[in-house]
């Protein structure tokens, strides 16, 4: 007997403060049979708005440290569950638009004929602007905002890094924290102007969220080692943080968000029982 083919919802559930998940993207948690969740997605979100009795799968990534659930698995999942006639929830931290892989996912529900929507959340850069003050088009300090990711520095070419620093665009990186000094010296390299500061926001929007400001010259001693998810925001805009700051910084540095915790795949569990 055939099953009738499930759903899939791809839900964008904000930077880390349970509070900003969107209306929407509670009402299809709460509906959900199966939650494919993302490393950057708080237990206190979970808890409160899915379903008593949802299965919960940590699909986390967490580059180069830890355990990472490739994404090719992922993509199996979806369609393992979906082919079963459930409904699933593909929960992405952030927005689902802004950095992740979501082509991916949907490309393989069109191979695989699956139907879907798409519910998009409060990005990281909205959500680290807005928590620590810095308002990213401030009238009179810049009136454009470009979302950038340094993960793989070798795609920046010269004349790129000469762009970014003549531009007053707020510049943002994403996924960067660990190349904070290199994006200091190739702005300093191409002479940015001495007016413009760096915020690095650790674990935006969460109970850890830290804030380090200083000068794109400055030698500032960052943190040894940057708590992930950590954001880089550049530009005249930052100026602003120190007037209109109103959460102050975590008086402890520790991690908000869980290294992905192991499990076996439905695949993986049919193929013990057989071999049991």
């Amino acid at each position: 007997m055939l099953h009738q083919k499930g759903k899939v919802i791809i839900v964008g559930a904000g930077p880390g403060d349970p509070e900003l998940l969107t209306v929407k993207a509670a009402r299809w948690l709460q509906r959900a049979d199966v939650v494919l969740t993302d490393r950057l997605v708080s237990e206190e979100l979970l808890r409160e708005f899915v379903r008593p009795g949802a299965d919960i799968i940590p699909v986390g990534k967490q580059a180069r440290k830890g355990a990472s659930t490739p994404q090719s698995d992922i993509n199996r999942l979806l369609v393992f569950h979906a082919v079963q006639g459930r409904l699933v929830v593909r929960l992405k931290g952030g927005d689902v638009s802004i950095f992740s892989n979501v082509l991916d996912e949907l490309l393989t529900l069109v191979d695989h004929q699956i139907p879907y929507e798409i519910v998009p959340g409060v990005t990281s850069a909205l959500g680290a602007a807005a928590y620590a003050g810095i308002p990213l088009t401030a009238r009179g300090h810049a009136s454009a905002v470009r979302f950038l990711t340094l993960h793989q520095p070798e795609t920046f070419s010269d004349s790129y890094w000469k762009e970014l620093a003549a531009t007053d665009d707020t510049l943002v990186f994403y996924m960067s924290g660990a190349h904070l000094p290199l994006i200091q010296q190739r702005l300093r390299t191409h002479e940015i102007s001495t007016d413009k500061k760096i915020a690095l926001v650790e674990q935006a929007t969460t109970p850890c969220q830290r804030v380090t400001i200083a000068s794109v010259y400055e030698d500032k001693a960052w943190p040894a080692e940057t708590a992930s998810p950590a954001l880089l925001i550049i530009g005249r805009v930052v100026d602003l943080h120190e007037r209109f700051a109103w959460l102050a910084n975590a008086p402890i540095n520790e991690n908000h968000f869980q290294p992905v915790a192991a499990r076996l795949y439905p695949w993986e569990e049919k193929e013990q029982l057989q071999t049991a």
